[in-house]
């Protein structure tokens, strides 16, 4: 046989059929006295030829081996060796029919070849594999779609016998079923009229119901039409094969929910968007309601402590239901803080004091562990009239708890981390800076690890003694913590060497040395003991600049640094010719300064390589932007800095820290100065006392004459007697009373507690009590000894 579509093997006629197989008709002789054509074709010889023969000529007389068996269904029949004329011997099973009456015949024998008898056999063993043992459903159709025959399959699924639903349409069978294939005829009906009429036929349509035998429960079947046809060619109705495909539909659907749960739960290192990623995800496919409760311990970045979970403090962080699948979730800032109760006895309370899942009719809670800790609870609800959880769903609710879990444990840590991240940040950079009268400040702070919020780039303001303010802008290699807790050094050093008035070159030079002795105790100088680690210090970068606002003077010198850029009020922007310097912590080359003077009203820029350079754009093109935004003077500070950074960094971002400080200068007038120069002499005490009540008188602050007495008294007369040359005394009304004098002398007065017996010694004690602040600052020429006194309180 060569197919199935012969017109031999699509008849189901029996091989010992006597219109099919090998007939002969002996005597009582044995002798042939009758012979069939396909008897003839068998023995290879014309049917005359075989007539008149003995039998044994043809059919061995005895039974061939045990090998040679019949099939089962053909037990009774002998197996015989039939010979053909040409020598060639065929193994034939052998039918034997005595013809009882009158007559010569004494019966007939039917001989058919036994690989024929038992292909037969298979072929009806299929038949009834089908009929009855096989798990798809098997039913026929006639012409008016009724139907007129099923297998055992087809009556299990109906869950009654044919003989009670022979003759009913398949759209009645499963009543409310749909399609959820596309691309063909809508109804049950319509895709088997269409067969019928077309005799195209259908495979793999997957049709969802619920049949008679599992009425609460949906189910899809994968289908198959096809159109039936009698020997004629004549058209009595149309097939359908149905086989039941919810397990692995169902499984493919799981398979889905956690492909989609791996897409978006985890995405976002924030609790709140992760909790709230596991009910979005499950909400209806799942479950009809799905909440998620943390504990509060969670929301602040802890990790729950192990232990009794039943006493763990939840809040509600989100919640979705199926009416909600189209609506937003509530953002962050509205997650109720109040804690959730749950009564005793009820499955999330069982849930907690167990730390395992619970299946309580249609509520399954599953507990989100880390470790040994339990995080919080997630339970998904059916409906009433929804089936329970089944195993794999119950195994599906389980995995996707796992994964929120860790994901949830995982913004968790990054939740604490960049909470101390900020809070690092918050110590290391000026929160706000305070008003100056030396100058108006804005500026800009944009770490490249948006993540952790802090990087290695910095700025200051710092106010110094006499109204000056110290100007600060520096870089550090690399970003993050490291490049952060860096930086804080630095920047908490600059700060103590101004503080002691140190000029530019001298600030750097000491924070050269620092940094450089920083590096050769951490790392040798050259890296860590197995090469892996290089102290990010090595190679930072610093300007430092200090503006007197009385004498429009700017001093500054840089590290490494970008110089700045100088906008005067009436001119285009310029950047300053500026010695860079090296770079801190590598040493070798002297800094050197630049002094120049800068009208009141003129803008300064001070910012770090991240704000110009970038890795599509050369950073002399981003100097020429910078000083193109810089030049509308007229523009306020703040919105120079939003223009500045919108238009160099329109991503909001960069590879680099960036940090921008823009100032615009002020004076103080002559209103707010006197100073007066006189010889160190005797009579020079009193005569600075009498200049000073004067103009205290003249500035309305007569309240302060005793005070500003005692304090001019007392340094004018230290200058006298312990200096040389012409003395300088200068008031200043700022936020405060400065009082100054200057000197040629190079060592500072030092504060010191006198004894009884000492006649001396006692002034500049009396001075430290009267005045807020007091201190040194050294210059070319000497030294200058500051105070600063606040103003009365009703002014």
């Amino acid at each position: 046989m060569t197919s199935w579509n012969t017109e031999r093997s699509a008849d189901f006629r029996g091989p010992l059929d006597v219109t099919w197989a090998a007939t002969l008709v002996v005597d009582a002789q044995d002798d042939v006295i009758g012979c069939s054509p396909a008897a003839a074709r068998l023995l290879g010889c014309p049917a005359h030829d075989v007539v008149g023969l003995p039998l044994t000529t043809f059919l061995s007389p005895g039974p061939t081996p045990s090998a040679h068996r019949p099939p089962t269904r053909f037990r009774g029949n002998a197996v015989r060796v039939a010979r053909r004329r040409d020598g060639h011997e065929v193994i034939v099973a052998v039918a034997t029919c005595p013809l009882p009456g009158a007559g010569a015949a004494e019966r007939v024998v039917v001989a058919a070849e036994l690989e024929d008898l038992r292909l037969w056999e298979s072929r009806l063993a299929l038949l009834h594999g089908l009929t009855t043992r096989s798990p798809v459903g098997l039913a026929i159709y006639d012409n008016d779609l009724r139907l007129t025959w099923c297998n055992a399959a087809f009556e299990e699924e109906i869950g009654r016998p044919l003989a009670d639903f022979r003759g009913s349409r398949a759209d009645e069978l499963y009543f409310g079923g749909r399609f959820v294939s596309q691309g063909h005829p809508p109804t049950l009906d319509a895709v088997m009229r269409h067969v019928l009429d077309t005799g195209e036929a259908f495979l793999d349509l997957h049709f969802q119901g619920r049949p008679p035998s599992d009425p609460e429960t949906d189910h899809l079947w994968s289908c198959a039409y096809y159109r039936l046809q009698d020997s004629d060619g004549n058209v009595f109705g149309v097939c359908e094969d149905t086989f039941d495909i919810s397990d692995r539909y169902r499984a493919q659907q799981r398979l889905a929910l956690l492909v989609e749960a791996g897409r978006g739960i985890g995405t976002a290192l924030d609790v709140l968007a992760t909790a709230e990623q596991i009910p979005e995800v499950a909400v209806p496919e799942f479950a009809a309601t799905v909440t998620v409760d943390l504990s509060e311990a969670v929301l602040e970045g802890e990790m729950p402590a192990p232990g009794d979970a039943a006493a763990m403090s939840l809040i509600r962080v989100a919640q979705r239901s199926a009416g909600d699948a189209g609506r937003r979730p509530p953002s962050a800032p509205h997650v109720d803080r109040s804690p959730v109760r749950y009564p005793p006895g009820s499955p999330q309370d069982r849930s907690l004091s167990s730390g395992g899942l619970v299946l309580d009719d249609t509520t399954l809670v599953v507990p989100l562990r880390a470790g040994n800790s339990s995080l919080g609870l997630v339970t998904f609800v059916r409906g009433i009239h929804s089936a329970v959880f089944d195993g794999g769903e119950v195994a599906l609710a389980d995995e996707l708890a796992a994964r929120t879990a860790v994901s949830i444990d995982n913004a968790r840590r990054f939740t604490r981390e960049r909470a101390a991240s900020l809070a690092l940040q918050r110590q290391l950079l000026p929160r706000h800076v305070p008003k100056q009268s030396a100058v108006d400040v804005a500026y800009r702070y944009l770490p490249t690890d948006a993540m952790t919020g802090v990087g290695g780039d910095w700025f200051d303001v710092i106010p110094l003694s006499g109204t000056r303010v110290g100007l600060v802008v520096g870089d550090v290699v690399g970003h993050g913590l490291q490049a952060a807790a860096t930086m804080g050094r630095l920047r908490t050093t600059v700060r103590a060497f101004a503080q002691m008035d140190l000029d530019p070159v001298e600030l750097l030079s000491r924070l050269d040395d620092l940094v450089r002795q920083t590096a050769e105790e951490q790392w040798g100088g050259t890296g860590s003991a197995d090469g892996a680690h290089f102290d990010v210090t090595t190679g930072a970068t610093c300007l430092y600049a200090v503006y007197d606002p009385v004498s429009r003077r700017c001093v500054m010198a840089r590290a490494g640094h970008l110089p700045p850029a100088v906008v005067p009020p009436e001119g285009g922007p310029s950047f300053l010719d500026l010695q860079a310097g090296p770079p801190l912590g590598l040493g070798g080359l002297p800094f050197e300064p630049l002094e120049t003077e800068l009208p009141a009203g003129s803008l300064l820029a001070l910012f770090t390589d991240g704000l110009v350079e970038s890795r599509d754009r050369d950073i002399d093109r981003g100097l020429d932007i910078l000083g193109h935004v810089l030049g509308d003077q007229r523009a306020p500070l703040d919105e120079l800095c939003d223009r500045a950074v919108g238009e160099l960094l329109p991503n909001g971002s960069a590879a680099d820290d960036t940090a921008l400080l823009l100032v615009r200068t002020r004076e103080l007038g002559a209103s707010q100065v006197a100073e007066w120069e006189m010889d160190a002499e005797p009579v020079a005490p009193g005569r600075a006392r009498e200049l000073a009540t004067a103009q205290l008188h003249d500035w309305g602050l007569e309240e302060l004459s005793f005070a500003t007495e005692l304090v001019v008294s007392e340094l004018v007369t230290n200058a006298v007697r312990y200096a040389e040359g012409p003395l300088h005394v200068r008031l200043i009304r700022d936020r405060t009373l400065l009082c100054e004098v200057a000197d040629t002398g190079h060592t500072s007065p030092n504060l010191r507690h006198s004894g009884e017996d000492d006649e001396g010694g006692r002034g500049l004690f009396i001075v430290a009590q009267l005045v807020q602040r007091w201190g040194t600052r050294y210059t070319r020429s000497g030294k200058t000894i500051w105070t600063e006194q606040a103003f009365p309180t009703d002014r």
